[in-house]
């Protein structure tokens, strides 16, 4: 039963279907983390998840006047030369971003469709981390494209798509970045999320933040390891995002659904009410273990749903956790 809660049904075609309206919907959206996150989360921070302060960086030789609390005791041992450590300011911090675009996403039966709070998400943590010269880059996975035809056992769907888009400063890469992810087409299938994430490690960067978006849904043991080892380097924030219908099925008796991935149909008596709460019992059993896993790998973990507003659990979510690093607690 845990693999019913990645099983959806037909829904509206996604808002970005059409240039025209992608780019009045990139337009409002804009328009609305603007004026609330700027109302809302004052100051200017590093990121999403702001630093305890400076991030140290190379070492240089010791010069007349520098200050002696730089000095970086194992380089000056090692080469007899007196050391200090250079530091690099928070502001120069780098945020990239883990985009699972994967077929499951392209769903929705509240406000939005998943995958438009997947982009929404994206415009918020480009508009919180891009200032101050920071820079944000983005890896975005989706699905391969599937043979026209499966029959007399046709070849298998292609290897999933990756698109990477450089880390840049400035609010009109941010921007551009926000619609290259917007346009990012999602092909049947699901993208490998272990294997997303794990090009966040390559090549090693130095200490900063690494956002993972997606719905989770591909198995934990997959994705589990990249993210715990992403989290030894970086400060790690995991956005998981969630549709009512993939936690409780309504009460709308045979209802026919179809799994975006695989193409698969099914018809299901949503009328027994054994049905309903085996899949709910699935669905919290799925969503609990999602949770478990991202707490063992020391990730930060916001979940945001299709059916409330996703920008005012955003601004609660960065509240609490500026409001815990000021108080020099852990999540």
């Amino acid at each position: 039963m845990a693999r019913a809660a990645a099983v959806t049904p037909p829904v509206r075609q996604p808002a970005g279907a059409t240039p025209g309206r992608s780019e009045a919907v990139l337009s409002r959206l804009q328009l609305l983390v603007t004026r609330k996150l700027d109302g809302l989360l004052q100051g200017d921070y590093a990121g999403l998840l702001p630093g305890p302060g400076s991030e140290a960086g190379e070492s240089r030789e010791y010069r007349p006047g520098d200050d002696v609390r730089r000095m970086d005791w194992p380089v000056t041992a090692r080469t007899t030369t007196p050391h200090v450590r250079r530091t690099v300011a928070d502001r120069e911090l780098e945020t990239w971003l883990a985009v699972d675009l994967s077929a499951s996403l392209d769903f929705g039966t509240g406000q939005w469709l998943k995958r438009e709070v997947a982009v929404a998400a994206v415009a918020a943590l480009a508009h919180l981390t891009v200032r101050g010269g920071n820079r944000i880059g983005a890896v975005v996975g989706t699905g391969g494209a599937r043979p026209a035809s499966r029959r007399w056992g046709a070849a298998p769907p292609a290897a999933p798509v990756v698109r990477r888009l450089p880390a840049r400063s400035g609010r009109k890469e941010a921007q551009g970045l926000v619609r290259a992810v917007a346009g990012t087409e999602i092909g049947p299938g699901r993208a490998d999320l272990g294997a997303l994430v794990d090009l966040l490690n390559r090549p090693p960067r130095r200490r900063g933040v690494a956002v993972v978006i997606s719905d989770f849904l591909a198995p934990p043991e997959q994705w589990g390891r990249p993210v715990r080892k992403l989290r030894v380097r970086h400060d790690v924030l995991a956005i998981e995002v969630v549709d009512p219908r993939e936690l409780d099925l309504p009460d709308v008796g045979v209802l026919p659904v179809v799994d975006p991935e695989t193409g698969e149909l099914h018809e299901v008596q949503t009328a027994d009410p054994r049905l309903r709460r085996r899949y709910a019992e699935a669905a919290a059993a799925q969503r609990a273990a999602i949770a478990r896993e991202l707490r063992a790998a020391g990730a930060a973990h916001l979940r945001l749903r299709t059916d409330t507003d996703w920008l005012l659990d955003m601004v609660r979510f960065v509240a609490a956790q500026r409001h815990a690093r000021t108080r020099g607690t852990t999540r």
